[in-house]
């Protein structure tokens, strides 16, 4: 997505109150896409036992939505830009509606899985355009105090979220147990829709570059290659062919290397922009944002999976042992960002790397002393241990990887950021299949499943740890004191690209 060039087609008056009635709809948007990736979380064991999933197929109702939203992000932005913002909008909202209406309406599994994939492709089209839509809308002296309520909208749906998802599951509505997650974005997607087209005012960019869609294929493609043998290969018995797929996606990634530069070449709208990994901290940054969603993607399952099905816990009682984790990452980040960041500048970033596997070796060492007869309350340190280190890092991370890149790439640069964390995110959640199931037997006696699943999830956080400790080593190649882009970009209409960091932080929390 090219936010660089989102120019005003028809600039909003400071006085129009309808700005106000955009902003709220398409903050609700964003609000809508991050709680539904935490309300399905939470609402994963109750699929399990009343659709009769694997956990194969649990793996992709989350790495499916991922991989879609990966794959289209930078293609929807494009998208926005060519035919209009207001309108790729209002076609996101629409599809994400319908897709939330069919995955409630799920008669098995597959249908389930099949419109995760098309409800994660709709969010691809409909994300891209908020932030757009915010900086054609609105002044530049306002938006300091739109994108702070950003924030905001990321610490909320942190947590209501999970409790939402805890208590709708809990509640089962008309008896019909894990649907209402989904169908609760019927009555909110349609007030978005209708009230989008009155209130928002249509943009696009003036010089809106052509899509790549050979790039997109050979995206989708690789991914593809790589993350279905990783989340059927153990339930397969690990065939030779999911060794050559993920082989083959290595190919593909360089073809897809050596297709964007011949297209930079030939017509300057490639869907990656290569010159920026020529940039030290962009291309370090990139690998911390990679290597980070990795990490979230193993967890937040695992986590799941590890208390309603591994202890036995109810929905309700899993949601709530979430909350001291979300708010200490809402309050961590906002302290790293107006306080810590500015005074020690990378430091904070590496500090939170550490104190993030801080928190996670806590938590392995108190469900191993603990085991089957811990409490939530016995979990709240090391949540609150991982949730201040996660903090330290979502918040300054994308101005930090931002901070040495020109600024007419910083567009482009901030919607490769959102792609690579959704990427990170599906090959985590791919992972699970080899830290988590791969330690365990397929078929347990109903006595040995809580051991299991404990000693399964203390696995997977041994991995979660050591992601922690690459991350604190990528973290040297960044600038040591981030540049702050919002203050000498203002004047050129710049501002709000340094802010787009707030995307990559719902990607993160959603998990």
């Amino acid at each position: 997505m090219s936010f660089n060039e989102t120019t005003l087609s028809s600039p909003a008056a400071p006085a129009d109150r309808r700005r106000w009635f955009a902003l709220a709809i398409v903050m609700t948007a964003a609000f809508m896409d991050l709680v539904d990736v935490t309300i399905v979380n939470i609402a994963i064991p109750s699929i399990q036992r009343e659709a009769g999933a694997s956990f194969s197929q649990i793996q992709w109702i989350t790495a499916g939505y991922a991989l879609a939203f990966a794959a289209g992000l930078i293609t929807g932005g494009r998208l926005g830009d060519i035919h209009g913002r207001k309108r790729l909008f209002l076609v996101g909202i629409g599809g994400f509606t319908l897709a939330s209406a069919l995955c409630g309406l799920a008669v098995n599994p597959e249908m389930l899985v099949a419109s995760r994939i098309l409800q994660g492709g709709m969010a691809a089209l409909m994300v891209p355009q908020v932030l757009s839509i915010v900086h054609a809308t609105f002044p530049a002296h306002e938006r300091g105090k739109v994108f702070g309520l950003f924030g905001a909208i990321v610490g909320l749906g942190a947590v209501s979220g999970p409790l939402l998802g805890a208590l709708l599951t809990e509640w089962n509505l008309f008896g019909l147990e894990w649907r209402p997650i989904f169908l609760i974005n019927l009555p909110v997607g349609v007030a978005g829709l209708l009230l989008g087209s009155r209130f928002i005012t249509e943009s696009k960019a003036p010089r809106a570059l052509k899509l790549d869609l050979v790039g997109v294929a050979l995206v989708t493609l690789g991914l593809l290659m790589l993350l279905y043998p990783l989340t059927r290969g153990r339930e397969l018995g690990w065939p030779m062919w999911g060794y050559v797929s993920m082989g083959g996606a290595l190919v593909v990634f360089v073809a897809l290397v050596a297709y964007e530069r011949r297209k930079t070449v030939r017509d300057g709208s490639p869907l990656v922009e290569l010159s920026l990994f020529k940039v030290k901290s962009f291309a370090a940054g990139i690998a911390v944002q990679t290597v980070f969603g990795v990490g979230l993607g193993i967890f937040f399952l695992v986590w799941t999976l590890y208390m309603q099905i591994g202890l036995g816990w109810g929905a309700l009682r899993a949601g709530l042992t979430g909350v001291p984790f979300s708010l200490a990452v809402s309050t961590a980040a906002g302290l790293s960002v107006q306080k810590l960041v500015p005074r020690f500048g990378r430091k904070v970033l590496q500090a939170g790397a550490l104190v993030m596997a801080a928190g996670v070796l806590l938590y392995i060492w108190e469900s191993e002393r603990y085991g089957m007869s811990i409490a939530p309350w016995q979990m709240a340190l090391p949540l609150v241990v991982m949730g201040v280190g996660m903090g330290l890092i979502v918040a300054p991370l994308t101005d930090a990887i931002l901070s040495e890149v020109p600024r007419e790439h910083s567009g482009s640069a901030s919607g490769l950021i959102n792609t690579v964390q959704q990427m990170g995110n599906a090959l985590g959640l791919g992972l699970v299949s080899v830290v988590f199931f791969g330690t365990m037997s397929d078929r347990l006696p109903r006595a040995e499943v809580g051991p299991a699943f404990v000693d399964a999830f203390q696995n997977a956080l041994i991995w979660v740890a050591a992601v922690m400790a690459g991350i604190f080593l990528l973290m040297f190649a960044l600038p040591k004191r981030p540049a702050q882009h919002a203050e000498g970009a203002e004047g050129a209409g710049e501002a709000p690209l340094a802010a787009t960091g707030k995307e990559p932080e719902l990607a993160g929390l959603a998990g």
